[in-house]
């Protein structure tokens, strides 16, 4: 082997151990683009949510029992308290709506704190792993000698 194929040799596996290191770095940037987007879903859930309890009012300040009845879908776990008791319109309902709506706020902020956490911690057992093959890609980089041998 000549020293131009030891060199050229010595460059390729930097360019590697470049490549991986560079890539180890990536999954922990594309770990965090996923935290952000997955950490605006309660919120998300909040708002729409709200929408339909408005939406719940406003059809029965219209008097449409059905159309408020046709919102049970859309309104997940709200349902079962939003339109219990059978009276969809009036001073109760607009209570049971009003209850619903600060329970609701209650168990998303809970959803959110959870979500939060379990981010966090995918954060930095992603960042962590990284850290450790770019360290291990580092190691096996310096083992390898200028001739291509391991020194």
């Amino acid at each position: 082997m000549t020293a131009q194929d030891g060199a050229a040799a010595g460059r390729s596996t930097s360019y590697a151990m470049a490549g991986f290191i560079a890539m180890a770095f990536a999954v922990v940037g594309m770990t965090g683009i996923l935290a952000a987007h997955v950490a605006r879903l309660p919120l998300d859930r909040v708002m729409a949510r709200e929408a339909v309890l408005d939406q719940a009012l406003v059809l029965s300040r219209a008097l449409d029992a059905k159309g408020v009845e046709g919102l049970r879908v859309r309104l997940g776990d709200s349902a079962a308290v939003v339109l219990a008791g059978g009276d969809l319109a009036g001073p109760e309902f607009e209570a049971r709506v009003a209850a619903e709506r600060a329970a609701m706020r209650t168990r998303r902020v809970a959803e959110a704190d959870a979500t939060g956490s379990r981010l966090r911690v995918l954060l930095i057992v992603v960042t962590i792993m990284a850290a450790g093959f770019a360290a291990a890609a580092l190691l096996a980089g310096r083992r390898v000698a200028p001739g291509g041998g391991l020194g």
